[in-house]
């Protein structure tokens, strides 16, 4: 089982920035349950302090709860674009202003912001409105011998840490759950370079009987019939594999996000159910300190 060959001396390291963001409350205040219930949650943006890569996505009291710290840059489109588009799960972060100046972290995922976890003790230091440099790594990552592999945010580090080998001529990637593409909601029309998509989590009884309810963030995922190559569409055979980057929702057609890493539509990929299939794990995030390795 040999491990693939990458084109990772050839990709350019540059540091992009943002800013830690504060928390944002949907106008109009309230959430709607999808029996037009109502309710005002916590949930995106902002420094979250017990909510960590590892985590259950389902269960907390709040709608598409982000772990760790959410940065951005809103002030040009430009800039904002580099910030999503260059970086990748697993680039090293570093906050360069505030009471936690000097303090190194990791790109756990992407929502509408740029989600970092630091440990925990330089975390609680950390404010809205600090800044913190990504040193991006992995825009244009490829694997010469499976050219119609196509990544999405991954960095060289990532790829190495997921344990990906070569079975009977297909990449072979452990994920721990298997998602069925009927259940994914909002989020096929966007590029799938850029930002998530959610499961439609609303129907709780099916949650349960294909154990998506023990979603955790940072879990990697598997799509059969899932084409992610320019958006989020159906094709027959195409498999692509995701990462649970936010929590649960209680919108209709909103749920936990998964941001696409790697798709396919030769039949290049394929997978195996390993429970441990988890970045915290993968990356050496420890689920109460934050950053280990």
């Amino acid at each position: 089982m040999p491990d693939p060959a990458t084109n990772e001396t050839s990709l350019v390291q540059m540091a992009v920035a943002g800013v830690v963001t504060t928390p944002s409350v949907k106008a109009g205040q309230y959430i709607p349950y999808p029996d037009g219930r109502a309710t005002v949650l916590p949930g995106m943006f902002g420094v979250t302090y017990n909510v960590r890569c590892g985590d259950r996505a389902f269960g907390w009291a709040a709608d598409h709860v982000e772990p760790g710290v959410s940065i951005d840059d809103d002030a040009d489109s430009g800039r904002h674009h580099a910030l999503h588009y260059l970086t990748c799960i697993g680039n090293e972060a570093v906050v360069t202003s505030g009471m936690a100046e000097g303090a190194r972290g990791i790109v756990i995922g992407e929502h509408a912001r740029i989600l970092v976890q630091f440990e925990d003790e330089a975390q609680k230091l950390i404010a809205p409105g600090d800044t913190i440099q990504v040193i991006t790594h992995g825009r244009g990552f490829e694997l010469p011998e499976f050219p119609a592999v196509e990544f999405k945010k991954m960095s060289p580090r990532l790829f190495h840490a997921l344990g990906i080998t070569i079975e009977n001529g297909k990449l072979q990637v452990p994920v721990a759950m298997e998602l069925p593409i009927r259940i994914m909601g909002s989020g096929a029309e966007l590029n799938s370079e850029y930002v998530d998509q959610d499961l439609m989590s609303g129907d709780r009884a099916l949650m349960a009987e294909l154990g998506i309810d023990q979603m955790q963030l940072g879990d990697l995922i598997a799509i059969r019939h899932a084409d992610h190559h320019f958006g989020r569409s159906y094709r027959e055979g195409a498999v692509s594999i995701a990462l649970c980057i936010h929590g649960d929702s209680i919108m209709t057609g909103h749920g936990p996000g998964i941001l696409t890493l790697m798709t396919t539509t030769d039949g290049s990929i394929d997978f195996h159910i390993d429970p441990d299939a988890n970045i915290a794990t993968r990356l050496s995030l420890d689920l109460n300190h934050g950053v280990l390795a």
